[in-house]
C-alpha cells in the first residue's frame, strides 16, 4: 500500500490538522516507509508458529491471596458525612 500526497492531505484535513506541502511530503515518505515495513512483515510465512504473550519466557511471581488487614469499614463510615447501606453518599456532580 502506498499513499499519495493527496491522501496525506485528506487524512490531515479529516483529523483537522493543518499541514504545509513540505510537511505533507515528509509525512507521506514516513507513512510509506511504515507501510513497506508492514508489507515485508506480512510476507513472512508464520504458519505453525505459536503466538507469544511476551518475547521472553517470564512469569509473574504471585503471592498467597490472604487477608492481611482487618475490616474497619464501620469505623471509617462512622466519620463520613453521609452513608447509606454501607455506601458513601456524595454530592451529585453532573446535572
Amino acid at each position: 500500500m502506498s499513499l499519495s500526497q493527496d491522501d496525506v492531505k485528506r487524512i490531515a484535513r479529516l483529523a483537522r490538522i493543518e499541514t504545509s506541502d513540505a510537511e505533507a511530503q515528509a509525512t507521506q515518505a514516513q507513512l510509506n516507509t511504515i507501510f513497506d515495513l508492514i508489507a515485508t512483515m506480512q510476507a513472512v510465512d508464520t504458519r505453525g508458529i505459536e503466538p507469544m504473550a511476551h518475547a521472553q519466557e517470564v512469569t509473574q511471581r504471585l503471592r498467597e491471596d490472604a487477608v492481611t488487614e482487618t475490616d474497619r469499614r464501620d469505623v471509617f463510615q462512622a466519620i463520613a458525612p453521609a452513608v447509606e447501606n454501607g455506601l458513601y453518599l456524595v454530592p451529585k456532580v453532573i446535572e
